[in-house]
């Protein structure tokens, strides 16, 4: 028999997304087990139907600078903590970041993000990513993201200037687990460059890495802390651990804990894109065209920052399969 507390919290949300849901309910939610598991995935599938169901989001990113990050980032293969075997190379040129842009909005990319590693660019550097994303508006119909570290109010205006229209920034993990993440910079500068991105008219796209050893209590928190940021997109990533990292011998997380975590952030953030990123692949393998019937309502494509992606082809077959508009 379907869980009718289950039934009750989604018949709220159904009929306001404003009620959402408490901390104490989704907590109770994500002990669920069994059967319950299905239920509330099935449930979060009828949230994103009612608010999210034309609204499909497909992410490509291009590593524009890589490696040597100041920052100890525990899952990080960038960080200059950590000795693993990730090319290092500083900001590509305009034109090559330019010319894959529009490779991936001929894939089939709505949206495309340079990513670069470090802390904070330069003066110099937020120069080159704002007349790349000046000009790739001018050649795709894409929409420009960029995840660029840490950013000063006037940085985060340039951007938007510049033809930036999403910025990225995860928050990575819940405010009470980040020491345990990273400790060469604190929560507070993470919540100050979301604020300062929305400030300059920005749309915020923030989220974080769940399996680094987390409770479910903890995956709970950073879903209301993004909750009460109000960022416009959440990208769900899983933990693919990288040989000389810190987390190197985590576990991956169970499917089904998966879509767990992805149905209970659905129930949080009704009305909010959310997006599955990293570690899709090797966390679901079999169950990867579950994520929609968790609640989510995109997905990146195309390769990551350190790691290979799924063949492009087969996630735009598995996307029509759900959205044959």
């Amino acid at each position: 028999m379907f869980n009718k507390r289950i039934l009750t919290i989604t018949g709220e949300i159904l009929e306001d997304a404003s009620i959402s849901i408490s901390y104490e309910d989704a907590c109770e939610l994500s002990t669920l087990a069994g059967n319950d598991v299905i239920d509330l995935i099935m449930c979060a599938n009828k949230i994103r139907n009612r608010y999210r169901r034309d609204e499909l989001v497909t992410c490509s990113i291009i590593n524009a600078k890589s490696g040597l990050c100041s920052e100890d980032c525990a899952f990080c293969a960038q960080s200059a903590h950590h000795e693993t075997n990730v090319n290092i190379y500083p900001m590509l040129g305009e034109d090559e970041i330019i010319n894959n842009a529009v490779s991936m909005y001929d894939e089939g990319a709505g949206r495309f993000s340079m990513v670069t590693s470090g802390y904070m660019l330069s003066d110099k550097e937020i120069h080159t990513i704002s007349s790349a994303a000046s000009n790739i508006t001018k050649k795709t119909d894409l929409t420009v993201c960029a995840s660029l570290g840490v950013l000063t109010e006037p940085m985060a205006q340039k951007l938007k200037e510049g033809g930036i229209t999403v910025y990225h920034h995860n928050l990575e993990t819940a405010r009470s687990y980040f020491d345990n993440v990273c400790t060469t910079h604190d929560y507070e500068e993470d919540i100050q460059t979301v604020e300062f991105a929305k400030s300059a008219g920005l749309k915020v796209c923030c989220g974080g890495i769940l399996g680094l050893g987390e409770t479910w209590e903890q995956r709970v928190e950073l879903a209301f802390t993004l909750k009460e940021l109000d960022v416009d997109g959440i990208p769900i990533n899983f933990l693919n651990p990288i040989p000389g990292t810190r987390m190197q011998n985590r576990p991956l997380m169970n499917p089904m804990d998966a879509l767990r975590c992805i149905a209970l952030f659905r129930f949080i953030n009704p009305q909010k894109d959310i997006l599955i990123c990293g570690g899709r692949e090797v966390t679901l393998r079999d169950y990867q065209s579950w994520i929609f019937t968790a609640g989510a309502n995109g997905l990146m494509i195309g390769n990551y920052l350190t790691t290979q992606g799924r063949d492009i082809r087969m996630d735009m077959d598995m996307i029509k399969e759900v959205f044959p508009f």
